[in-house]
């Protein structure tokens, strides 16, 4: 059955009560201070930046454990992990990568020793999830996040064009592949690559690498390892297809990870829309999985801002959170096949 799941900064706050009392009980987590926590915030455009405090070592067992104690003690399980140590030495292939290597490998066999199935990482080098506007107004005046290429454009590059490329960056996700996936499969733990975001060949000089439908078809073909997996962030995969349901059908066998979230506009003129606004079926994606069987951790991701709320970290206020969660809980009792699994 899938587990209906929230993404928690690692530090008790009203919202993991809030997700415990709308029947959430397994939790995404970032780590403090490790790399997607940093930046995750700041591509948000987050005003909070004591959110930012981090600690020594968070990939290590000792702070991984700390983190699951402590949602322990609230009741929650910790169903993935959706940050690691540092890695753009390995994705750039630079000196440093034996290094941060090592940290990876660390924080996976500590994983897999705390019982920890999912890995989530991705590819984008020298950032992260990239918007252009954080107060997009949406239904109701609530505010959304949205993203144009022109206006990215016309900032600074974030790399001197040209100076990394397509071909560097999949040459360094094979090197890390090969000496990643044997420490994975043996600890027991799944790593799941998000896409870019935005799905876009190459965005202010720097090239996104997993931007297409082809580019996960090659991914699975070349490493068809127990442990090479996908999270599926919907919204990122509706920029790369035409058909959501059929894509999601396709790469079921490779699913680890689901952000169950919707979109409007195309790559390069998007915004983010509430569960029940936007242009995919999203019932009918629910079935694909609830049908396969899929047990895997599922979250909503990228949620407007409602009024009341503070907009310090666009798409994780608590609001549009919960209006998503009963929206995907809602469509899970709806269906036959979420009827036959319970809760």
């Amino acid at each position: 059955m899938v587990k209906l799941s929230e993404l928690l900064d690692p530090w008790p706050s009203e919202l993991w009560t809030l997700v415990k009392q709308c029947g959430v009980d397994d939790v995404v987590t970032l780590l403090e201070g490790a790399e997607q926590h940093q930046r995750w915030l700041r591509a948000s455009g987050a005003t909070n930046t004591e959110s930012m405090r981090g600690v020594e070592r968070p990939w290590s067992r000792d702070a991984i454990s700390a983190v699951v104690d402590r949602y322990a003690e609230h009741g929650l399980r910790v169903a993935a992990i959706e940050d690691t140590a540092p890695m753009d030495q390995i994705r750039l292939g630079q000196p440093g990568r034996e290094e941060e290597l090592a940290n990876v490998h660390e924080q996976i066999r500590a994983m897999g020793e705390l019982g920890i199935p999912v890995l989530c990482y991705n590819w984008m080098v020298l950032g992260s999830w990239a918007r252009t506007d954080s107060e997009v107004v949406t239904r109701g005046g609530a505010l959304t996040t949205g993203f144009r290429l022109a206006d990215a454009e016309a900032l600074p590059p974030m790399a001197e064009p040209g100076s990394i490329t397509h071909e560097q960056l999949w040459e360094s996700l094979c090197w890390f592949l090969e000496r990643t996936l044997p420490i994975a499969e043996e600890a027991g733990v799944q790593l799941a690559l998000h896409p870019d975001d935005p799905p876009i060949s190459v965005v202010r000089g720097v090239p996104h690498l997993m931007s297409s439908v082809d580019a996960y078809r090659r991914l699975m073909k070349e490493f068809p390892s127990p442990s090479n997996r996908i999270t599926f962030c919907q919204g990122n995969w509706r920029l790369m297809t035409d058909d959501l349901p059929a894509t999601i059908a396709e790469f079921l066998p490779h699913i680890a990870f689901v952000h169950f979230r919707d979109v409007e506009g195309p790559a390069e003129d998007f915004y983010e829309t509430f569960h029940d606004l936007g242009p995919t079926d999203l019932a009918a994606c629910m079935e694909l999985y609830l049908e396969a069987g899929f047990d895997g951790p599922m979250r909503p991701d990228h949620v407007p801002t409602l009024v009341g709320e503070s907009n310090a970290k666009p798409g994780y206020a608590a609001l549009g959170r919960l209006h998503a969660l009963g929206y995907i809980r809602g469509l899970m009792h709806a269906l036959p096949a979420g009827r036959k699994g319970g809760r």
